[in-house]
């Protein structure tokens, strides 16, 4: 698997998962009815922010992607933040963990002192389980802070891994 910089000619193969995992509506706090061209203003980020994509060595097919930034402006900016979708057609194959592990060398090549997530559903499970295998910490949780579709109002917790 490659990580590489996305480009927008990335988004015709980000677009159909993106709108998979936005629309289900329960580990991101975008609108479920999100369009196109809002999601692709929101995900491929400019300069000195990023955004990656993590491609199949073989079949060249995006797997998944992330994207990169500070956290805060001014006085925060030294704290990185990132968000990251999986393909579900490529699930548990080790591309989430490898773009989290690229995110932090990322943010440490960049100068930053931690990274911190601010919306992490609780009852996305594997999510807080991959943060917290590779050093997050749960910092707070804001109780009932995301309205999940079938579960109700549930936590959002905000993590945090210093650098």
């Amino acid at each position: 698997m490659e990580i590489r910089e996305a480009t927008s000619e990335d988004w015709p193969a980000i677009w159909p998962f993106f709108r998979t995992i936005v629309a289900a509506g329960d580990t991101f706090t975008y609108p479920p009815d999100l369009g196109e061209e809002e999601g692709r203003d929101w995900w491929l980020l400019a300069a000195p922010n990023r955004t990656v994509v993590a491609v199949d060595d073989q079949a060249g097919a995006v797997l998944g992607t992330a994207k990169m930034n500070n956290n805060q402006m001014g006085n925060g900016a030294h704290i990185a933040s990132a968000s990251y979708m999986v393909d579900p057609a490529h699930g548990g194959r080790g591309v989430g963990r490898a773009l989290v592990e690229y995110t932090l060398e990322w943010a440490r090549g960049a100068g930053f002192r931690g990274i911190q997530f601010n919306a992490v559903v609780e009852t996305n499970q594997h999510a807080v389980r991959l943060y917290e295998s590779l050093g997050f910490t749960i910092v707070g949780t804001v109780p009932e802070g995301f309205h999940h579709p079938t579960r109700g109002y549930v936590g959002l917790h905000i993590m945090h891994r210093p650098l």
